[in-house]
């Protein structure tokens, strides 16, 4: 159940990310307008992860679980009626809260079956085998859906597997809950949203227009803030949403950490490649849902493998020799141009997904195995937040990047192309206000070949500025594995295991414990 309930809340990732194209096409979206369409799915998970994952451990994972399956279910039904592109933001904002509920819960139920590390990390690679499948298969899926019929039925598959998924779970699956007293820990959970949310708005609507504008500083202030708060209420609060003293496991802080850079780096990276797949090389969504499944099908094949090695090989060299492959492909593709081949791309995509297989098993089970099973809840919902944060800024600040970018080339591009002053001046007016889709509003005329040629280029200079970043935040990433991962010691017969009043372990000296 836990390998289906993260299959059905990754489904919709990829399944958006090659559609952006027609979405856009279809709805009139900016490019900012479109990254809220990922964004929408991402925030909601970002930000309520840590609370499902708290309400799993308090009231039961398996009623945590079917919510999370009803209200996948839901937000695909709303995102499939959606006539304007505010309905399909609601629509995946209802499907993020699910898999907000889902991941967290799915994590923590292997756990609870299997308390062994060792053989907790073969359960954990298949688990994560499932995620890279679902984002494999919901692609090509959209990408034959579109094929052949309207961009929304890309929403009809989440539903009827989810139902599945809900009959199978009502009677199959045993609840569980954590051993020791929990409470919902409000305070904490208000100001992570705050932050969270506050921090992604100001980020989008700042590429969007600019960071000095009035409302983005004062988000970026409530972001700030609230992320201050939230620190000081979870050091204090005797039931906190995230123990802070998690931290203290070097490998639940080094994966968190790397992972939350990695995912902004790579969910970013996917948003961007999506559109240079349909304004560049004007490929319909099947042909850029083969190519992305370049990438998810080779994270797939090496994910089990990396899962069953994890134990004899360093995990800190799996993750870092992973993180290095996705650098190098990310490297490799500036010199993807308009007329780049499949066969060309195809190469540079498989050495992503490789390195992307490579980190996504062992960087998980480090997370969720460093600290006492007890506590897999709470450190898959930490964990899985802090990736998320990153997965929700990603579009953000790549998108942001990319249309900054693309729109200061684009007047030099167009007088290079010879296009005419007037249509020059009406593109580059449209471009500002609607991103580089808006073009598609100009009347061009005969232009229109020299017009489309020059946003194209201006569009690659802004794809070559994100993959720079998007390297240097992988690499970054890979550093950070490196520096901090390191192999816990064995604990001793002399450990000592502090009680608290209650007499029940804390999470603090149990992470202690682990460390020892």
């Amino acid at each position: 159940m836990a390998c289906l309930g993260v299959f059905v809340a990754y489904l919709p990732v990829t399944t958006v990310s090659v559609s952006l194209p027609a979405i856009q096409r279809a709805l009139g979206a900016s490019t900012s307008e479109l990254s809220w369409v990922s964004d929408a799915f991402v925030l909601p998970m970002a930000a309520f992860i840590l609370t499902a994952g708290v309400f799993g451990d308090v009231h039961g994972r398996k009623k945590v679980f079917l919510t999370g399956l009803l209200l996948t279910a839901a937000g695909a039904a709303t995102a499939l009626s959606a006539a304007t592109v505010q309905v399909v933001w609601i629509g995946q904002a209802l499907a993020g809260l699910g898999a907000a509920a889902l991941l967290p819960t799915t994590l923590a139920l292997i756990s609870h079956a299997v308390p062994d590390f060792r053989e907790r990390g073969k359960y954990i690679g298949i688990w994560a085998m499932c995620l890279l499948g679902a984002l494999a298969v919901g692609g090509v899926l959209a990408g034959t859906v579109v094929s052949h019929t309207e961009w929304r039925w890309i929403f009809v598959a989440p539903i009827p597997v989810a139902l599945i998924a809900f009959v199978i779970a009502v009677r199959l699956l045993a609840d569980s809950r954590a051993p020791h007293g929990r409470r919902l820990d409000w305070p904490g959970q208000i100001t992570a949203a705050l932050a969270i949310t506050a921090l992604v708005y100001g980020v989008i609507e700042g590429g969007a227009g600019s960071f000095t504008d009035a409302e983005v500083l004062v988000a970026l202030a409530v972001a700030v803030i609230s992320g201050v708060l939230f620190v000081r209420v979870e050091r204090r609060s005797t039931s906190p949403m995230l123990d802070l003293s998690l931290f203290r496991s070097p490998g639940f802080a080094a994966t968190t950490l790397v992972a939350m850079v990695m995912f902004m780096a790579m969910i970013g990276f996917f948003f961007v490649l999506s559109l240079y797949f349909g304004m560049v090389q004007h490929l319909d969504t099947l042909g850029a849902a083969w190519r992305m499944l370049l990438v998810t099908g080779a994270a797939l094949v090496v994910s089990g493998p990396a899962g069953r090695l994890m134990h004899r090989l360093s995990t800190r060299g799996m993750i870092t020799v992973g993180l290095l492959m996705v650098t190098a492909s990310l490297l490799f593709l500036l010199g993807a141009g308009a007329d780049t081949s499949f066969g060309s791309l195809s190469w540079r995509l498989i050495l992503l997904g490789l390195g992307m297989g490579l980190v996504t098993t062992p960087m998980t089970a480090t997370a969720v195995g460093s600290v006492p099973h007890q506590l897999a809840g709470m450190a898959a919902a930490g964990n899985n937040a802090f990736r998320q944060v990153g997965g929700a800024l990603g579009p953000a600040v790549l998108g942001a990047l990319l249309t900054s970018r693309a729109a200061s080339a684009l007047p030099g591009h167009l007088a290079d192309a010879g296009v005419s002053d007037a249509t020059g001046a009406r593109v580059e007016a449209a471009v500002q206000a609607n991103g580089l889709g808006g073009a598609s509003g100009v009347p061009l005329g005969a232009e229109a070949g020299r017009v489309w040629a020059a946003v194209g280029d201006s569009f690659l200079d802004g794809m070559h500025l994100c993959l720079i970043v998007a390297a240097a935040l992988t690499l970054l990433a890979a550093v950070l594995a490196f520096v901090l991962l390191r192999t816990p010691r064995a604990a001793t017969p002399s450990a000592r295991i502090v009680r608290g009043g209650s007499g029940a372990e804390t999470p603090a000296t149990a992470v202690a414990r682990t460390e020892s």
